[in-house]
């Protein structure tokens, strides 16, 4: 089922979610209906708190690279990497990237982050999972669980960049040309 994805300035989209008790067949729905909003929004991934669930699940499908660096064709599922209480630990390196946002739509901003993760978390059959994440992958997991933790990557840019963001979301809503 196509669930709804909030919007900024929501302020659900603050909210520091909670863990996963267990992953039972709710759970396992959830993150069914997740995998279809993300894909027919065109995300690369996407947290429950942006759908409005304060539980700490994240989904990504991330392109792979291909040799020359330029990013393969897109085969949904390929890549599909689902995030049931997920930790980060052992950040190494940094990169900058220009992240966008389902919650954002149409903004685009630089952001700095690790290029270089360790990852654990639950499945979505609930086994343990450890490996490491890097480069757009390790970007798109730490954006993702920024979600999980009520922060934006809009925060992440400098005061000045994030107030002139703020001002084009407030153009747009004026206009009503914001995806609402």
């Amino acid at each position: 089922m196509f669930l709804n994805i909030l919007k900024y300035p929501d302020p659900f989209l603050k909210t520091k979610a909670d863990p996963v008790a267990s992953v039972d067949a709710s759970i396992k729905k959830l993150i069914e209906d997740m995998i279809e909003t993300m894909y027919k929004a065109k995300g690369i991934g996407l947290a429950a708190t942006q759908i409005g669930v304060g539980k700490r699940i994240v989904i990504l499908d991330v392109p792979a690279r291909n040799e020359d660096g330029t990013r393969a064709a897109r085969t949904p599922g390929k890549h599909l990497t689902v995030l049931v209480n997920p930790v980060l630990s052992d950040p190494a390196g940094s990169m900058t990237y220009e992240e966008g946002c389902l919650s954002i739509p149409g903004i685009h901003a630089d952001v700095k982050r690790a290029s270089d993760i360790t990852v654990s978390a639950l499945d979505r059959d609930g086994n343990r999972i450890t490996f490491r994440a890097t480069d757009l992958m390790a970007v798109a997991i730490q954006h993702e669980v920024d979600h999980l933790d009520g922060i934006l990557f809009i925060d992440r840019v400098s005061r000045l960049k994030r107030e002139m963001i703020k001002r084009r979301i407030k153009k747009l809503r004026d206009a009503e040309e914001w995806d609402l």
